[in-house]
């Protein structure tokens, strides 16, 4: 046993200290880092959801529109271009809903990743691609 080791034990000791400082930063940041993913996701699919009842309300609105210059057009009152406008209109603001959904939907995956939540292709559902479809009952439809 040495009598004099001029602070190696104490550099030794400080070094481990050190080091598990740095691990528990490292776990801190980790955890902080993944409750704040969670609460983005969260907070995206509250304001998707918003956007996803404005955005049916407005495609609602142009399907009316839409059926009114259709009969306004059948009527004789306009021309046909009113009806193509409108018809622009609606398949804008639906293409706008289909965005928005596409949104959600990745909004959500993000999610479940984000709380930990995993698959593996093993888990996946198996597709059979067969030339003769089967009738599925209404209770199988009801779970796709």
């Amino acid at each position: 046993m040495t009598a004099f080791d001029v602070g190696r034990r104490r550099a030794a000791s400080e070094q481990a200290r050190a080091a598990y400082d740095e691990s528990a930063a490292n776990y801190r940041q980790t955890v902080l880092t993944a409750l704040q993913e969670v609460e983005d996701n969260l907070a995206a699919l509250r304001i998707l959801n918003d956007e996803a009842k404005a955005q049916q309300s407005a495609v609602a609105a142009a399907e009316h529109s839409l059926d009114l210059s259709t009969n306004r057009y059948k009527g004789g009152v306009v021309s046909y271009l009113e009806v193509t406008t409108a018809q622009s209109t609606a398949l804008a603001d639906e293409r706008a809903a289909v965005d928005i959904l596409r949104r959600q939907m990745t909004a959500s995956v993000s999610l479940i990743k984000a709380l930990g939540g995993g698959w593996n292709s093993a888990n996946l559902p198996v597709v059979r691609l067969d030339s003769h479809p089967q009738t599925q009952t209404a209770s199988e439809k009801a779970v796709r």
